[in-house]
């Protein structure tokens, strides 16, 4: 009987903050169909362009967060990785990068050769998008269709809403929520252009404040704003956390496209505007602290907020390696089904 292994899927990181690592990262991102879901033409000349100046920024940014142990990604998805083989008492633990290394194939190709036959992955994203969640399943299935590796999948389903989720959520973050008191918490999650979630549910609205509040279980299923929405008051329930108290925002965008809102930059604005002096900002999209977070919240949010009035601006970590995440991982893992 073969072992049933468990592949914690991330983003990914550059291999070091140089720019010729960080351009071959982003060159490698940024042409994932999934991610820039143009013609393969129109993606690469938009793309070649972006890598004119976009890698000497990120280089930038990824260099004041970066660690003596390299990415903070990295770094943290490998203490889960540590915390998981506690946990998992079926196989092996591995972890794997959908862009940057370790790569997918590199770790599947290792799983397969030592024998292992069953393995659970399980895309660390607890909303559903094709950016994320579908492009780690299509290229696993590729590499195991081209290397013809004999191994069968099942798959974590997104856990959005899941108890166990939110349990661990709460628990994580409930030290800095009573740490001392707060005006207001930011729910900020990572966000997308709304044509990758109109695609999916064509008609669909997904600007309404309410959004997917009365859809159905299909139309919800593929609406990553409204997951976000979903997992935003399920926490907000759990922790007890009044109407007024918090609020919902999407960072993170690129280019000039429709993203889909209320966007992160303008509620820093506004919140400071409406004398909200200490604000408290989590980012539930992230299950480990990466340049979206410690960067761009903890360093330029923070900095915004308090130009635009605010005193002090509190980044709550994400779950990282937190126990009670790894033993919530565990349970959602083990009830994952066979991938289609």
């Amino acid at each position: 009987m073969t072992d049933h292994a468990l592949l914690l899927v991330n983003l990914g990181s550059p291999a070091s903050t140089s720019v010729a690592d960080v351009r071959r990262y982003l060159n490698q991102f940024l042409m994932d169909p999934y991610v820039i879901d143009l013609p393969w033409p129109v993606r690469r000349l938009l793309v070649s362009l972006i890598l004119i100046k976009r890698p000497e920024q990120s280089a930038h940014a990824y260099a004041s967060i970066w660690w003596d142990e390299g990415s903070p990604l990295v770094v943290l998805t490998r203490r889960l990785e540590a915390v998981m083989r506690e946990q998992w008492s079926h196989g092996p633990v591995e972890i794997a990068m959908r862009y940057g290394e370790p790569s997918l194939d590199t770790v599947l190709t290792r799983l397969a050769a030592q024998g292992v036959r069953d393995i659970t992955l399980a895309p660390l994203y607890p909303q559903f998008a094709d950016s994320t969640v579908t492009t780690v399943i299509e290229e696993a299935k590729k590499v195991v269709q081209e290397k013809k590796l004999p191994v069968r999948f099942k798959l974590l389903q997104p856990f959005f809403d899941q108890p166990e989720y939110i349990d661990a959520l709460v628990a994580s973050a409930r030290p800095y929520l009573d740490a001392q008191p707060f005006d207001h918490l930011l729910l900020s999650f990572h966000g997308l252009p709304e044509r990758h979630l109109t695609k999916l549910n064509p008609g669909h609205d997904v600007r309404r404040p309410d959004c997917c509040a009365e859809s159905s279980p299909e139309v919800l299923a593929n609406c990553y704003r409204g997951q976000c929405m979903r997992s935003a008051a399920a926490f907000a329930a759990k922790m007890g956390l009044p109407d007024g108290k918090w609020s919902v925002s999407f960072q993170s965008r690129l280019g000039k496209n429709k993203w889909i809102e209320p966007y992160t930059e303008a509620r820093l604005d506004e919140l400071a505007k409406q004398g909200v002096k200490r604000l408290l900002v989590m980012c539930p999209a992230f299950v480990a602290d990466c340049i979206e977070t410690l960067e761009e919240i903890g360093d330029r949010g923070k900095e915004q907020f308090v130009e635009a009035g605010g005193e002090e601006l509190v980044l709550v970590p994400c779950l990282n390696d937190n126990r009670q995440w790894g033993e919530a991982l565990k349970v959602l893992c083990e009830r994952a089904p066979a991938l289609a």
